[in-house]
């Protein structure tokens, strides 16, 4: 039968992945909207969408910190499942795993 810690390592690895993709993909909708909102100043745009803009830029501005706890907290759990599983230091999924950490940058 499979070692059930290649299951978990397998999954905690996903969602590492995800969540800094997840941060990526905030951090650039950040960028694009504060253009965004540059643009519609400089065509002179109804306050009223401007300020909606706004609001979107706030939203996504939130979700980077937030993003960055859970890809703390992730990254914290497969660290600790990796290194009770020496023995799985071959496998594929230990690798792969390997790969994911040294790829997530915890930084900024």
């Amino acid at each position: 039968m499979a070692d059930p810690r290649i299951r978990q390592m397998k999954i905690k690895t996903g969602v590492v992945k995800r969540l800094a993709k997840d941060k990526v993909m905030y951090e650039q909708e950040v960028k694009d909207q504060m253009v965004k909102i540059e643009k519609l100043k400089e065509a002179k745009e109804c306050e009223h969408v401007i300020r909606k803009q706004i609001e979107v830029l706030q939203e996504s501005q939130m979700m980077v910190p937030d993003c960055k706890v859970h890809i703390a907290r992730a990254y914290k759990e497969l660290v600790s499942l990796m290194e009770t599983a020496d023995d799985l230091t071959e496998t594929e999924e230990f690798k792969q795993a390997k790969s994911i950490l040294d790829s997530v940058d915890l930084e900024d």
